[in-house]
C-alpha cells in the first residue's frame, strides 16, 4: 500500500489534474486578458510579426490571431508538452518499481502516456469551446517521451550507485 500511495498515486492525481483541465471550456482558461493587461502587445507585434506558420489547419501568426492570441497559442502549447514531460517521468517511475527490465518499464510507460494523450484529445472533443488536434497529441507525445527519457537516466544512474 506504501508503494503505491508513493509511486501510484502521483501518477493518478496528475492524471486527474489533467482530465480537470481539459474538462473546462475555453472560456474559463483563457489566457488573452491576463496577457494583454499585463504585457506590452506592441512589442510583442513588432518583435514577432514576421512570424506565421499553420497548425492544425489554422494560420498561426500575429496578424491572424493578435498579439494576445498569438503569445497564448505557445503557453497553451508549452503546457501540453510540460504537463505530458511530468505524467511520462511519473508513469516510468511508478513502473521501475513494479518491472525489472528497463526497456519493457519504458515501453508500457511511453504507450500509456500515449494513449492518455489521445483519450484525452477525444475528451476535449466532447467539452464546450474545445477541440482536439493530432497536432497536440504529437506535442504531449514527445514531451511524455522526453519526461520518460530522463525518469530512465535519473534511475539508471541511481542504480548504478547503489551496486
Amino acid at each position: 500500500m506504501k508503494r503505491f500511495l508513493l509511486y501510484g498515486l502521483p501518477v493518478f492525481l496528475w492524471m486527474g489534474m489533467i482530465f480537470y483541465a481539459s474538462s473546462q471550456p475555453y472560456e474559463k482558461q483563457d489566457l488573452r486578458p491576463t496577457l494583454s493587461s499585463n504585457l506590452d502587445l506592441n512589442t510583442v507585434e513588432h518583435l514577432f510579426s514576421s512570424i506565421s506558420f499553420h497548425y492544425a489547419g489554422d494560420e498561426i501568426s500575429v496578424e491572424a490571431l493578435g498579439a494576445a492570441h498569438f503569445l497564448e497559442f505557445f503557453i497553451r502549447k508549452a503546457a501540453h508538452f510540460f504537463t505530458y514531460f511530468v505524467l511520462g517521468f511519473l508513469i516510468y517511475r511508478a513502473f521501475d518499481r513494479f518491472l525489472l527490465n528497463n526497456r519493457l518499464t519504458f515501453m508500457t510507460s511511453w504507450i500509456l502516456t500515449i494513449l492518455y494523450a489521445i483519450s484525452d484529445e477525444v475528451h476535449q472533443g466532447y467539452t464546450p469551446n474545445r477541440s482536439p488536434h493530432v497536432e497536440d497529441v504529437m506535442i504531449d507525445t514527445i514531451g511524455g517521451l522526453i519526461g520518460i527519457m530522463i525518469a530512465l537516466f535519473i534511475y539508471r544512474k541511481i542504480r548504478t550507485k547503489r551496486i
